[in-house]
């Protein structure tokens, strides 16, 4: 059987599989998608087909195998300031709000992907501290979550090529917050870099340790769990939420019929949730 190719049998295993591992429901369609992210992966693992590879990584002492397939599957790229609505929010309404509080502004990035959104959440507090010096005193903590270690590592290297500068930075971001970096690429300035802090995180799995936040981005990410996995971490987001703290989900999400344990703010564009 060609190594483009993958059984039906093999794919829904593999379907139940993600799903139990990470919470991402696969469609009954995508073995494009399969296709394409685990392909590179034969010729690592010596094996000659993606049946072969998918069949390896079921069997739970292959944990090198599965980790690596995990992640080939969650690893995903995304903008700098996507959607614009939440970032021009913080600086609008929630960091004034927050400004004078006697202890650090938390903020937390739940999928923190190739690091776009918690490092465009870190630049936005910059810029709001410049026109605002006496701003967030105790100092400001964003931790950043996923569960790629790909991604984690290339987030705390912190260098973008060309093309991903090109996604949604002005020309006045780039000049002020990056600078050059290795082989032709831009990177991250220390003073965005040293607000934010990194770790490894599945989210279904307990947050506990990760302390309450005033602000939570769990933005584009929902929409691959099922949902009673949705409901489930909106819920924990709840817990991990200080009074009157917000979450932000994607533009295309809602919490329609996942949860009542928040008050929904519309900001004309977007939506804001708050704990109730």
């Amino acid at each position: 059987m060609s190594s483009q190719n993958i059984d039906n049998s093999s794919y829904e295993n593999f379907r139940v599989f993600l799903e139990k591992e990470c919470g991402i429901v696969l469609g009954a369609n995508k073995q494009y998608l399969v296709k394409s992210r685990l392909t590179p992966l034969l010729g690592k693992f010596q094996v000659n087909t993606l049946d072969e590879l998918i069949a390896k990584a079921l069997k739970p002492t292959e944990r090198q195998l599965r980790a690596v397939v995990i992640d080939s599957m969650t690893t995903n790229e995304t903008l700098w300031f996507r959607d614009d609505y939440p970032f021009n929010l913080l600086q609008s309404t929630l960091f004034p709000e927050h400004a004078k509080l006697n202890r650090p502004l938390k903020i937390w990035s739940a999928a923190s992907s190739s690091g776009q959104e918690p490092y465009s959440i870190a630049m936005s507090v910059l810029e709001y501290q410049q026109k605002n010096p006496t701003a967030f005193s105790k100092g400001v903590q964003i931790t950043a979550t996923d569960i790629s270690p790909t991604m984690l590592e290339h987030c705390k290297y912190a260098h973008y090529d060309k093309l991903a500068i090109s996604r949604g930075l002005s020309a006045e971001r780039k000049r002020q917050f990056f600078e050059p970096g290795d082989n032709e690429m831009l990177k991250v300035t220390e003073k965005v870099k040293k607000l934010v802090n990194f770790k490894s995180l599945n989210l279904l799995d307990t947050y506990q340790h990760l302390g309450r936040f005033d602000i939570i981005f769990c933005r584009n990410v929902l929409i691959y769990f099922s949902p009673e996995i949705k409901s489930q971490i909106i819920g924990k987001f709840h817990a991990m939420l200080d009074d009157k703290g917000y979450l932000f989900l994607g533009a295309s999400e809602s919490m329609s019929g996942l949860s009542n344990q928040y008050k929904m703010h519309r900001c004309n564009p977007g939506i804001i949730y708050q704990k109730d």
